[in-house]
């Protein structure tokens, strides 16, 4: 008889529980939506990598199913999902009173629990302010030359290959010139192997987040474990033998850290380091394969953008040279491109908040403590704002001043967040691309599928031939032709 009671108990409990978890309690009207499966909830559905342009479809289907903002269950976290530009700026405004920046527990663990998108308040301002003194304007006019140069060397060496996975080539040659002024680091050396390590990591970046062995996500944790433990091998010969002079970031640490009273710890100085070094080679190798892709599927884009460089050496009262940043800040119809190659990439298509308290939006209630995801690539590809939203046409930038996030445009994320690097990656990409029209053509050999999951998208095996112009006969009309 006991046992009749204990297994009714049980069965009345769990049925509690699943009734909760598919209607959680709320002081109003909840989005509409589902929270999926106990404890996974819809998390199968959204890792699920998919070869779409458009909006990915575990986003577009709710959108059409359940309106704009909709809720979900992701990791076992109550997520509520915008795709409503109104409540996304809403949410970018009211950072720190309404919400605050927040990540999935899988995503500290692979950044950091004391990563800088975790941090809030002072502590965020400071590193902030940290990061700008290197990546700011100011400092990004010093460092033009050695970008340039960068991509002039990369650009020479692809062209005595027969070909090169653009990928894999533009993330090495942006990590070794973003790790050279954050670390001083030689990627001559064999004993330092950083970005193998990184390399390891971002293979598992994006994966359901099991931590066995042998699964994506435990080679994801133990690439950070390496990365993380060469960087504070760096780090601390650093801080027993300090330089004279600042040179690199880790230098400016260095000084940070000797300051009685500081707020900076080496634990918060490393996680900073790791993110710095990730978003700033993997972010923009793949907006710049992706840039080479569409030059590559659309020849008059790419025609316009060699006579506005063109033009550019035909000014120069020295041909050979470098970019000015003058020269760099004409460079109008460029920035049009860039801005059309980031609304179509959407690299980082879900950025992650969290309520502090109970918020009524357009008759919707989101409870205190829940997340928040904002979904760019709905944003950028929505038909009421972008005619033919899926159509790569960066004229439709033309008359567009752009100084930070808007309603409709959050490639670099908004608000108090806005990207720190964005002003570094236009530089990075615009300079890249000022090299390659000039002096280079390219053929695309094979690949160039785009597979995109829920964090990034990874242009796959995009190999391309790359040649300087007096290789070719000036006299044959060239045009790049895809051939699989």
């Amino acid at each position: 008889m006991w046992v009749l009671y204990i297994g009714a108990f049980i069965i009345i409990g769990i049925t509690h529980w699943v009734y909760r978890w598919i209607n959680p309690s709320c002081n109003g009207k909840l989005p509409p939506g589902s929270m999926g499966l106990p404890l996974l909830g819809e998390s199968l559905q959204f890792f699920t990598p998919n070869t779409s342009s458009d909006i990915p479809p575990f986003i577009k289907k709710r959108m059409k199913r359940y309106g704009p903002i909709f809720k979900t269950n992701l990791v076992g976290r109550a997520v509520v999902v915008s795709t409503d530009p109104d409540f996304n700026y809403f949410i970018f405004q009211q950072e720190g009173q309404v919400f605050q920046s927040w990540y999935p527990e899988t995503f500290t663990e692979i950044f950091g629990k004391q990563n800088v998108g975790s941090l809030h308040g002072f502590m965020y301002k400071y590193l902030k302010n940290m990061v700008l003194n290197l990546f700011g304007p100011e400092s990004l006019k010093k460092m033009l030359s050695e970008v340039e140069n960068a991509a002039c060397r990369s650009l020479q060496q692809w062209s005595c290959q027969d070909s090169v996975e653009l990928k894999e080539s533009t993330a090495r040659m942006i990590f070794d010139l973003t790790a050279k002024k954050l670390i001083s680091y030689d990627s001559t050396k064999p004993s330092e192997n950083l970005r193998e390590n990184f390399v390891a990591f971002i293979q598992g970046l994006i994966s359901f987040p099991l931590d066995v062995p042998g699964t994506a996500y435990h080679k994801c944790l133990q690439g950070r474990k390496k990365a993380m433990k060469v960087l504070k091998k760096m780090l601390q010969e650093r801080r027993a033998m300090p330089r004279k002079e600042q040179t690199d970031f880790f230098d400016y640490v260095v000084e940070e850290l000797k300051k009685e009273g500081t707020i900076l710890t080496e634990a918060i100085a490393l996680d900073l380091m790791f993110v710095l070094l990730f978003a700033s080679f993997e972010t923009t190798s793949l907006a710049i394969t992706y840039a080479i892709k569409l030059l590559s599927d659309n020849p008059l884009v790419l025609k316009q953008l060699q006579e506005e460089h063109k033009a550019i050496l035909e000014q120069r009262e020295d041909p050979n040279s470098g970019i000015t940043w003058k020269e760099y800040k004409s460079m109008t119809f460029t920035f049009q491109f860039i801005n059309e190659t980031v609304r179509l990439a959407n690299i980082v298509p879900g950025i992650f908040r969290k309520s502090l308290k109970e918020i009524n939006f357009k008759g919707y209630t989101i409870p205190a403590g829940w997340a928040v995801m904002v979904c760019p690539p709905a944003v950028h590809l929505n038909p009421k704002k972008y005619q033919d939203p899926l159509a790569f046409n960066p004229c439709r930038w033309e008359g567009v001043e752009l100084s930070g996030a808007t309603k409709n445009f959050m490639a670099f994320g908004g608000g108090m967040r806005f990207c720190v690097g964005t002003d570094f990656t236009k530089v990075q990409m615009a300079v890249f691309l000022h090299s390659l029209v000039t002096k280079y053509r390219w053929r695309p050999i094979k690949g160039g599928n785009i597979v995109r999951t829920p964090g990034l998208q990874f242009p796959n095996g995009f190999h391309v031939q790359i040649m300087e112009k007096d290789q070719i006969n000036q006299e044959t009309e060239y045009t790049n032709t895809i051939t699989n």
